[in-house]
Formats: structure tokens, C-alpha cells, sequence
């Protein structure tokens, strides 16, 4: 397509778009034309300084601020709604005016001329000059006012707008609780046309046939014959330009277009047909649009080999793997602050390996649509949801608001699907004090599901994507699930039984289900707990959840909660100021990513991450291999097996390798033969990993789980011989602590798996000098600890209670760290401390402890939580600390008969420690000290 940007500079450089265009263009926010789908050339971006005014007592009316300067103006940035950091304006009230000036070039004369706002919540009202062009209610699409009666060609006008955000029940609100979307929130611009203008020109490929049929509707009739043309790019049809007749007294056309060898719109090769829609009086173009579309179709097939329905692509399915998609931003809420950043909310989906997102109830932005059509991201569009009940008002807004969004939105080829309702929000009445779905409510949302289809009949589209078990017609039959990771097993099996043909199951009011495929449309550990999880590490259920999913591929795919965190949920792949979170995947398994537990090739292994098994036991490992592609990777593959892990002392160890080579299916969904492995005769941590490859050694897919090898607690007095090598080993419990004294809190977790005290103080143990040891014997000694920092959270501090409040809405703790469950992911963010370790009075270092973490390498910290609903400090976990003792520490202990161990934390820098024992954290170590004997 013809560079959006360059067509802007074009305009500049050749004075079609004069006046406030000659502002430098990076002082003026989203300068880019905001519609690359439907881009006229003679355009003038309005986006930039305005003044505005607040409305609080609704007199600005009567008092006629339209035909006047606002009189007690501050200066606001367009289109960041008012209330955000961006717009530079703090939200005072629910009335605001906005009044600039605008001018017109003379070469735009001859032309009507409008004024289009992209997005404005709710009521807006336009003047020219004090002269009302009309009013617009809605809050999520596009719509325009013509200029032409009251313009003066190259002179300075007073363009004023009045928008009223006042709360109604039917108004669509959507999730702005996170930040309200007040007033205008998108591009505004001026735009020339001709008397006779396109409304819109909407292309439904059709990949079977080989064409594509176009619609093109005018904003009135012509009064005379008329050409409509369309011009390719070169390499794209044989015959590039393509003509069709307008009949007089005609505003719309229908016809198809020859696509003879289609370059199909693919998740790895989106190409977009790029053309040039002309409406033609004669020889003069009167409206030119630049637009494009993609080749692709959208259906329902069932995997091969089963019978299981799937959404499918261009006649293959689709393994959905999806995340939910909140689209705010911490300091824009609606409307992000660049293009580049859109773009990279799309390149960010696609970089972790996922292949869509579900634009969560917002009519989204239409460049991050352009930029999803552009990279190859299928996207799932919501339609916005009021919070009060479905009166007559509030199914105008929702009608009103999706037959805009079909409109606009009709040629993005990632859109696959539209979403009328979500978990039945705005759609229970009240009566008699009890809430419900009433059978009235649901004929109508019959009835939208329907509109929906006859509007688009090239997508599937969902009535609902429910949390209820209420669906009443759908293309898909989507559910929502929120669950911790052991519990995906028990509720994917259930699922899978109960969804069949003419079943009940997810469907209301006597319906039952057809042969729709099934989807998963939220998910994850979020919801999962008692109440929300809060702030956690997200990946180790996410690991054993997407591990059950690929076991069950009846379901045709999930869809994550979510993209990024928002202000009260922190369950994102990204915090919401978009910095990284770390897994830690990469530590435990070379090479391993994110990315790979969202591949095509998968293999999935125990259905536990993490179960104890018994030093030199046999354990039989299943495989199951989920292969969602046609790939041709030739007729065998290889699974490369590798055993290791650490010991009681920490110590890193290759225990056992193995391969076996597995025959190859496309679209292969079976168990595989299961993999035999011995485990160590010794107490300690162990990882299985697998790697699954090629003939030519490329990796297809990582994969592991994990094994905590006991026979019960560890020896506390315990001597290793190794060859002529012996080492003593004192173990002490991190709760075995004489004392403590700490500035802010100590306190145990698990009766003492963990031991934490915050802010600067110290712990302090006596350890008995062992029995039968002498000192000349000892060649050194050290301790051998486990430690992190340790922040005082919200839900840590005395008295610390949940905040309530409607948490959809915005509403309950703000706070990441406050929730019982919460233990805040690994991050960018860190919060380092500095522990002193001293023997008798002796040190023996200082030593830094980089951060307090929670991440897939706490795996022990996981492994020891209780299946109650409830997490207690999950994932957490520290660094390997190792002390030397010494000469004179040990002599004093020796005299003493006891090792005084403390680990002090001071005030310079209180970031407190935490003291992880053999079942907790990342090392199946207890606190220990290592004597190595002559």
C-alpha cells in the first residue's frame, strides 16, 4: 500500500494541506492518517493543542460559549480523553468544551468539507463560527459533520465542541473503570470531498472462486452516469485497473473481481491487496481512496484425523492460542500514545509466539487494527457492554455500536470474529430483587446474534462469551475458566464429556449445542484462587494448564487473561506500562522460551510439574504429542531427553541422556510411548527436559517437568564420601533460629519452609559443634544458604484487608501486592538487599541479594503449596549463597562449642532477607554447613 505517512508529507510538500498542518508534524500526537484502510489524500489532521473547558453546572448552553471564546480556558492535548495524563488535563467534571481555530486552503475550494471525529464519548455537539453542525451520541465510532455551509476558504474559523460524558446505565462502558474514555479519544481531522463521496467500499474474498466481490456504497446518489474504478498494484492482477458503470439515480454497486492466482492473507505471510478505489465523473477523478484488503476466508472444519470442529483458516484450522486483549494504557487509557507503540502491542502478541488477541469489549483504535492486519494477528472485536440492565436505550446503544463497527471494520482481514456480550454483562434485569437472564433478553440477544451474521456472514461471531453457561446462538461454543493449575485436568475432562451434539451443557433456555467448534475464551490463575490471585507468578499453572490443553484437542484452542496488567489485575504477560516479566523458563532448560509452550509441535509430558518421587526410582514419564500443523518436517522425529538437576548441597548434576525417534503425522494428536528414566540414588531436585527436533537437529519444541526426589527429611548430621574425598554436612531448618529482630516484620511461611524478616535486622542461630570432630581435621568450612530479599508486600503488613469493590470495573485494591495470594512476578523492577553473614562474632561476607522473585524457578516453592485455593509466597525463591568460615570463626566455635551464625541486613540499605529450606525455593537445600574433611 502507498506509504500512509508519505501520503501525508505529499500533501504538505504540494500545499493541499495548509493551516495548522504547518505545525511541525512531531509536535503533533498520532499524525499518521488514522484510517489506512480508507485514506483520502487532501486531509488536515486536528490532533494537537486545543483549548478547553469544563462544564460542571451545565450553563455553557444557555450561556452561549459556542459563539464566543471559552472564557476560562486550559489548554488540553487531542485525542487523549480528558482525565488522563496525556491530554494534560485532570478529570473535574462530566461536561468539557473544546475550541480551536481551524483554516481551510482555497485549494479545497469546489469540495464539501468535513469535520471527522474517530472516537468521542458520548454526547457531541460541533460549531463552525457559532453556527451548529449537528450532534452525535455514541462513544466508540466514527462519525462526521459537513463544514461546507458556514466555511470561508483561507480564513480563520472558530471550530467548537461540546462533549457531555454525563454516567447513564445504558451508555456502553465497558472496563473504563480503568480510566474513563471522556471526550474525544481519537484522530480528528478535516477531510475534502467531492458532492458525491464514497461512504465505504467493503471487499468479501472469496479464495475458492478465485475473486473477490466488492460492494461500494455512495453518501447519496449520483445525478448522471459514473465510473467506479479500482486500480491494483502491479504484480498483483494481470489487468490492474478494474471498471464498473454507476447507473444514474444510484448510490450502491455490487461486483466481483477476478483474483485468478491469489496471494493468500496468512498468520506467517499476511499480504495485503493494496488498491485504489476512484469514483470517476468522466475523465476527472471526484473520489479517490486508498484501501486494501486480504485474501482469506474464515470457516468451520474439523481437525483432520477427528471429529472435532475447529475455526479454520484459507482451509486449514486454527490452533487458537489467544490472549485477552484489555487495550489500555497507564497514561492514555483508550488511546495510545503513538503508532509505533500500537504496533508494537501487536508485535508484542506475536514475538511470544501467540497468534491473536481478543480486543476486550473497546471498539479498538483502527491503526492497531491496520498494524494486526499488517503482521498477521487475528483478532477477536468485542462490542463494548453497558453495566445497567437491557432496556430499550441500552439495545440501541449496543445495535447502534456494533452496526458502526461492522461498517468500519469490514475489510481487516485479522478479525475473525465478533463478540456481542461478554459473561452477560448488561443483560440480567431486576425484578422482585432477583437478578436474571430473562427469556425476553435472550430472544433479543437471538435476535443481535442474527443482525451480527446478516451484517457480516464471513466471520463467526459469538452471542456471548459466557461465564454462566448461557449461550443462546453462537458460531462457537466459548467458555470461560479461572483455575489453578491442578485443577485444569478435572475441568477440561468434564468439558470434553459434556459438549456434544444436541447437548444442554453451555447453552440456556432449552437450547442445546450443535456441532460448533469449542474455545476456551478467558483463562488462566487470575480468578483461580480465593478471590483474585493478585499479583503472582502467572507461568508455572499457565505451564500445567496449556499442558492439559494440548492433551484435550477437542478444544480448538484458549485464550489467556491477558495481554498486560491493568490496574487492579496483574495476571499480564507485560506489566501495563508494557516492561518485561520473567518466566525464568531459560534457566532451567537451555534454549527454552515462553514461545515454546505456544508451538505447533508440541509434546506434553507429567501431569504434574512437580511430584515427589523416591531416590533411585523408575518412573515411567508420559508423552502425549500435539501437533497442530501440516508442516512437513519428514517422516521421523527425535526427542532428545536429558535428566539433571541439583543435589542436597546444590550442587548442579547431569544425571542421565536419552533419545527416541517418533513417527511423524501432520495434525498428530496421540500418546506417544512414554519415557523411562531411573532417578538418582540421592535426595536432591531433578528436571526431565526435552527437546523434539528435526532430522536436521533444528529444535521444533522445548519442554520439562519436574521431580523432588526425597524419602523424607535430609540427614542433619550426614558424611559423603566421594572417592578419598569426605565432606561433613550440618543441616539446621531456616525456622531453627535462636533469634530475630527486624524493623518492620518477621514471620514463617508453611511452619517455617521459609523464614522472612523485613527491613534491616538480623536472624541468628547455634549450631552445636558437630560430635567426633576435630579441627586439625577440617581442611575448610562453609555455610551454604539459599537467601533472597525480602519486601514487606501489602498483604504483609498488620491488619492488611482486601479492598472492595467491583473489581470489573476498576474498583478494589490498586495495589499488586496486597492480595492474600499474591507473591509480584519477576520483573525489570528489583529490590536488592544486603546480608552480612557472621560466624561468631567473625564475617564471612557480604553478600547481594539482586531481588525478591517469584517466578517457574521457585519450582519447590510451588511444589509445597496446598491445594486449599490459596498460594502462600508461590514461586518465590533466592540465590545460592556460600560462605567461608573462617580460621578464627572456626577456633571460636570450637571453644564454644557451637557455631553462632547471623545473617544482618542494615539499616543503609533494608531490604531484608528471606531463608529458603529444602522444600521451598529454587534449591533442595536446607541452611548447611560444609566441612571438608583432610
Amino acid at each position: 500500500m502507498y506509504s500512509q505517512k508519505g501520503a501525508v508529507l505529499c500533501g504538505l510538500i504540494l500545499g493541499l494541506v495548509i493551516g495548522q498542518l504547518c505545525w511541525a508534524i512531531d509536535t503533533v500526537p498520532l499524525p499518521e492518517h488514522p484510517r489506512p484502510d480508507f485514506q483520502r489524500s487532501q486531509w488536515s489532521n486536528l490532533n494537537g493543542t486545543w483549548q478547553f473547558q469544563f462544564d460542571k453546572d451545565n450553563k455553557g448552553l444557555s450561556e452561549g460559549w459556542a459563539r464566543k471564546p471559552l472564557s476560562d480556558a486550559q489548554d488540553i492535548t487531542v485525542p487523549f480523553p480528558w482525565g488522563s495524563k496525556l491530554s494534560g488535563v485532570k478529570d473535574e467534571a462530566d461536561i468539557g468544551w473544546y475550541q480551536r481555530k481551524i483554516q481551510v486552503p482555497q485549494e479545497w475550494d469546489g469540495q464539501r468539507v468535513f469535520l471527522v471525529i474517530g472516537a468521542s464519548d458520548w454526547h457531541t455537539t460541533v460549531w463552525l463560527d457559532g453556527n451548529k453542525l449537528g450532534d452525535h451520541k455514541g462513544g466508540y465510532t466514527p462519525f462526521d459533520f459537513d463544514l461546507t455551509p458556514y466555511l470561508k476558504l483561507g480564513d480563520k474559523q472558530t471550530l467548537t465542541i461540546r462533549v457531555d460524558d454525563t454516567p447513564h446505565k445504558f451508555k456502553l462502558e465497558g472496563k473504563q473503570g480503568y480510566g474513563r474514555a471522556a471526550g474525544i479519544w481519537q484522530t480528528v481531522y478535516l477531510e475534502a470531498r467531492p458532492k458525491v463521496a464514497m461512504e465505504f467500499v467493503h471487499f468479501t474474498p472469496d479464495i475458492d472462486k478465485k475473486k473477490v466481490n466488492v460492494r461500494v456504497m455512495l453518501d447519496k446518489a449520483v445525478n448522471a452516469k459514473c465510473e467506479f474504478q479500482l486500480t491494483f498494484k502491479p504484480g498483483d492482477r494481470s489487468n490492474p485497473v478494474v471498471s464498473h458503470v454507476i447507473p444514474k439515480g444510484k448510490k450502491e454497486i455490487s461486483f466481483e473481481v477476478g483474483i485468478p492466482n491469489a496471494h493468500l492473507w496468512e498468520l506467517d505471510d499476511p499480504y495485503l491487496y493494496e488498491v485504489t478505489a476512484t469514483l470517476k465523473n468522466g475523465e476527472m477523478a471526484t473520489d479517490e481512496i486508498a484501501t486494501y484488503f486480504g485474501m482469506r476466508k474464515i470457516h468451520i472444519m474439523n481437525l483432520p484425523g477427528t471429529d472435532f470442529p475447529y475455526v479454520a483458516m484459507n482451509n486449514k484450522p486454527v490452533y487458537l492460542q489467544l490472549t485477552l486483549d484489555q487495550a489500555y494504557h497507564p497514561e492514555g487509557y483508550y488511546t495510545f500514545p503513538s503508532d509505533e507503540f500500537m504496533r508494537d502491542e501487536i508485535l508484542r502478541t506475536k514475538q511470544i509466539g501467540l497468534n491473536g488477541q481478543r480486543i476486550h469489549i473497546k471498539v479498538e483504535v483502527p491503526r492497531k487494527l491496520y498494524w494486526a492486519d499488517k503482521l498477521g494477528v487475528l483478532i477477536m472485536a468485542d462490542v463494548p457492554n453497558s453495566w445497567g440492565e437491557p432496556d430499550e436505550k441500552m439495545q440501541h446503544e449496543i445495535e447502534y455500536a456494533l452496526k458502526g463497527m461492522i461498517k468500519r471494520d469490514y475489510n481487516h482481514p485479522a478479525i475473525f470474529s465478533w463478540v456481542n456480550f461478554n459473561e452477560t454483562w448488561g443483560l440480567f434485569s431486576r425484578k422482585e430483587g432477583k437478578r436474571s437472564y430473562t427469556p425476553e433478553t435472550q430472544k433479543w440477544v437471538e435476535e443481535v446474534f442474527h443482525l451480527t451474521k446478516k451484517l457480516d456472514s464471513t466471520r463467526v461471531v459469538e452471542d456471548n462469551s459466557p461465564c454462566n453457561l448461557d449461550h443462546v446462538a453462537t458460531d462457537i461454543n466459548t467458555w470461560h475458566a479461572y483455575l489453578p493449575g491442578y485443577a485444569w485436568r478435572e475441568r477440561l475432562d468434564q468439558i470434553c464429556k459434556d459438549t456434544h451434539t444436541g447437548s444442554t451443557w453451555n447453552f440456556i433456555g432449552g437450547r442445546t449445542q450443535g456441532n460448533e467448534p469449542m474455545f476456551n475464551s478467558e483463562c488462566g490463575n487470575v480468578w483461580g484462587y480465593e478471590g483474585s490471585a493478585g499479583d503472582v507468578d502467572w507461568s508455572w499453572d499457565y505451564h500445567i494448564m496449556i499442558n492439559e490443553f494440548r492433551r484435550h484437542p477437542k478444544v480448538c484452542g484458549w485464550l489467556y487473561t491477558e495481554h498486560h496488567d491493568v490496574v487492579n489485575e496483574w495476571n499480564g504477560y507485560w506489566r501495563y506500562d508494557r516492561s518485561e516479566k520473567y518466566t525464568g523458563l531459560e534457566e532451567l532448560v537451555d534454549g527454552m522460551k515462553l514461545n515454546d509452550l505456544h508451538d505447533d509441535f508440541y509434546i506434553a509430558m507429567d501431569r504434574e510439574l512437580c511430584r515427589k518421587v523416591s531416590p533411585g526410582e523408575s518412573v515411567s514419564v508420559p508423552l502425549f504429542a500435539s501437533f497442530m500443523t501440516e508442516k512437513r518436517v519428514g517422516p521421523r522425529l527425535f526427542i532428545e531427553a536429558t535428566l539433571s538437576g541439583w543435589d542436597s548441597l546444590a550442587r548442579k548434576e547431569i544425571y542421565w541422556k536419552g533419545q527416541q525417534s517418533i513417527k511423524y503425522e501432520t495434525w498428530m494428536q496421540k500418546e506417544l510411548d512414554p519415557i523411562k528414566v531411573t532417578m538418582p540414588e540421592k535426595s536432591g531436585l531433578a528436571i526431565l527436559a526435552i527437546a523434539l527436533k528435526d532430522r536436521s537437529g533444528s529444535v521444533l519444541h522445548r519442554n520439562f517437568c519436574t521431580y523432588y526426589i526425597s524419602d523424607g527429611r535430609s540427614v542433619r548430621d550426614e558424611t559423603i564420601a566421594k572417592g578419598r574425598q569426605k565432606t561433613r554436612v550440618i543441616r539446621f531448618a531456616p525456622a531453627e533460629f535462636e533469634k530475630a529482630n527486624w524493623s518492620l516484620k518477621q514471620w514463617n511461611v508453611l511452619d517455617g519452609l521459609k523464614v522472612n524478616g523485613a527491613g534491616s535486622g538480623y536472624f541468628e542461630y547455634r549450631i552445636a559443634w558437630p560430635d567426633n570432630l576435630k579441627p586439625a581435621d577440617i581442611k575448610q568450612v562453609s555455610l551454604r544458604m539459599e537467601l533472597s530479599a525480602k519486601q514487606l508486600f501489602g498483604k504483609d503488613n498488620e491488619g492488611a484487608k482486601k479492598k472492595d469493590g467491583d473489581f470489573m470495573r476498576g474498583k478494589g485494591t490498586h495495589d499488586p501486592s496486597s492480595n492474600p495470594n499474591s507473591y509480584p512476578m519477576t520483573d525489570e523492577k528489583k529490590f536488592p538487599s544486603l546480608v552480612r553473614v557472621r560466624v561468631c562474632g567473625v564475617s564471612a561476607g557480604m553478600f547481594d541479594l539482586p531481588d525478591d522473585s517469584a517466578d517457574h524457578r521457585g519450582i519447590l516453592s510451588w511444589y509445597s503449596q496446598k491445594r486449599d485455593r490459596k498460594l502462600r509466597e508461590a514461586g518465590s525463591y533466592g540465590y545460592l549463597v556460600s560462605a567461608p568460615i573462617s580460621a578464627t570463626a572456626l577456633r571460636k566455635a570450637h571453644q564454644q562449642k557451637e557455631f553462632v551464625i547471623r545473617l544482618e541486613v542494615d539499616e543503609a540499605l533494608p531490604g531484608g532477607v528471606a531463608i529458603y529450606g529444602e522444600q521451598f525455593g529454587r534449591y533442595p537445600l536446607d541452611p548447611s554447613l560444609i566441612f571438608e574433611i583432610k
